[in-house]
């Protein structure tokens, strides 16, 4: 799919195979930074797309993945308001995910959220956005007070109180970097 080629509002099932599209190009040197970013931008432009690039993306084989080029985050900072707000929901939901994967001894699975865990901190230090920790700050609050801005999503998984733990321990060491 070329940059232009996405229609305003994919559906989710569309934005993962988008992304997967991205990624092979990504992978096989076929597009500059600034059609990556204008890709990731144009992907990004409605909550589907963003839910499915990053549920590409994050759980990617593709080691490069790892190491965002200059185009994957500039697309990401183009989107702030989207981007920000689902890798923090990422990051909650990793973080929470290694707990109940671990309890089920469900080693495999353990692996893929802390892949996806350290993926969203790397992108979470590399962007280094404001509005980032922002809402990283409004997630630890919601988990300390039992409500707040994030308390539909807290609620919406059923968190254990292990589980906010963890997403409490997750906030806080990445606000310890900055």
């Amino acid at each position: 799919m070329n940059n232009s080629a996405f229609p305003e509002s994919l559906s989710f099932p569309q934005a993962i195979a988008a992304t997967q599209s991205l990624i092979d190009q990504i992978n096989s040197n076929q597009l500059s930074e600034l059609e990556v970013q204008q890709q990731i931008s144009s992907i990004l432009s409605s909550k589907n797309g963003g839910r499915g690039f990053f549920v590409a993306y994050l759980t990617s084989d593709m080691p490069w993945a790892d190491n965002p080029s200059v185009g994957v985050l500039n697309g990401l900072k183009s989107t702030q308001e989207m981007s920000c707000e689902l890798l923090v929901k990422n990051l909650a939901m990793s973080s929470a995910m290694i707990i109940a994967h671990s309890l089920n001894n469900d080693s495999e699975n353990v692996a893929g959220s802390q892949k996806v865990y350290r993926r969203t901190c790397n992108l979470i230090q590399q962007l280094n956005l404001q509005l980032i920790n922002k809402k990283l700050q409004e997630l630890q609050n919601t988990i300390k007070n039992g409500s707040g801005e994030y308390q539909k999503f807290i609620e919406r998984w059923d968190y254990s109180s292990e589980q906010k733990k963890a997403i409490q321990n997750s906030i806080s060491e990445l606000q310890n970097l900055f």
